[in-house]
């Protein structure tokens, strides 16, 4: 899939093209205003399919074939090209269907990301709706999901209360739906800046039938941050995939990602750790004795959070590190325990 290259090559190999951003800008904006004439007469959807694929290339769209299979599968009412009949296939489409395909590729060609086009996309087991400029969850959340996860049917809660998970940045809720999904019994609070990313985790639980586990709050963990003490106790799961780019890095990314997604849920400062630093240090008001943080990082943060952690935060302990599936140091886990601070006493 286009998006899974997108991340991984725009945080690390585009850094040599910043100088010339904004020449690339300009060309691949003259380049990508027209589209291929539509045909005098029908055609099949392989032939779209062929017309697509070439015009992507020609004008420097990533995953050109991937990006004309998705469109038109899902035209043709399947989430995949291999899962369409050949027949359907070599069928002639009709003009509204040429047109449709024509109108959904010429979105290709701006750089908008297939997940918007189509407006949905699969995160483990559920489809989400999608749509600009709500962050698309990446293939490596699916992985801290399942880390979660594994703690979780581990150790699932004691006594009568259920286990709680607090998501800091829910985006489309993929988290924390795929959570509420995988665990009848959990319950689960988000906290989300953006109105849009409220507005579109409530409907993907309204739409998967989990609205009433999941309470999603409209909040700035920083902005917010003396509020969240009062909203959140006792919690089991802390989880978050905040924004961890540097912001020297943000110039760097593919236009898939700088011209649709909401660069709020990218940028997380001079050294990538503004929103991860809050998360840390609010952790301990709100999590349960044993409660748990699970964080998406950058490859090179998990050793500058472990040593800003004990320098900070006394009641939290870095438990480890865990790599992605490309072997990258990507998710930093963390434990609170009882502090061991001596009260202060009153000398009045």
């Amino acid at each position: 899939m286009w998006w899974k290259r997108t991340l991984s090559s725009s945080y690390r190999c585009y850094l040599g093209r910043r100088r010339s951003g904004a020449k690339i800008w300009r060309c691949l904006t003259r380049a990508t205003c027209s589209a291929p004439a539509l045909p005098a007469g029908q055609i099949t959807a392989l032939q779209a399919l062929d017309v697509w694929k070439r015009h992507f290339v020609e004008n420097g769209v990533t995953e050109p074939e991937q990006s004309s299979q998705y469109i038109i599968a899902h035209l043709l009412g399947a989430k995949t090209i291999e899962s369409v009949e050949q027949q359907r296939l070599a069928a002639l489409l009709s003009k509204e269907e040429t047109q449709q395909v024509w109108r959904l590729c010429s979105k290709r060609l701006s750089r908008m990301p297939v997940q918007f086009i189509i407006e949905e996309w699969d995160f483990r087991d559920l489809t989400l709706k999608m749509r600009p400029p709500v962050f698309i969850p990446r293939p490596e959340t699916e992985e801290l999901v399942e880390l979660v996860l594994t703690d979780l049917q581990k150790h699932p809660g004691s006594g009568m209360a259920p286990p709680t998970c607090l998501e800091v940045g829910c985006g489309s809720g993929a988290i924390s739906l795929s959570l509420l999904k995988s665990l009848p019994q959990l319950e689960a609070f988000a906290l989300e800046r953006s109105q849009d990313a409220v507005d579109l985790s409530q409907e993907n639980a309204s739409r998967l039938g989990l609205q009433d586990r999941l309470k999603v709050y409209h909040m700035d963990v920083i902005k917010d941050a003396e509020k969240m003490p009062g909203l959140f106790s006792s919690i089991s799961v802390l989880v978050s995939n905040p924004p961890y780019l540097f912001s020297e890095d943000m110039a760097t990314l593919e236009p898939e990602i700088s011209r649709f997604e909401d660069r709020a849920a990218l940028d997380g400062g001079e050294d990538g750790l503004n929103v991860i630093r809050q998360i840390l240090t609010l952790a301990p008001d709100v999590l349960s004795n044993r409660g748990r943080v699970y964080l998406e990082v950058d490859p090179r943060h998990p050793a500058l959070i472990h040593r800003w952690v004990e320098d900070n935060v006394e009641e939290l302990r870095f438990v480890e590190t865990r790599q992605d599936v490309s072997g990258k140091p990507r998710f930093c886990i963390l434990q609170k325990e009882e502090s061991h601070k001596a009260p202060e006493v009153d000398q009045d």
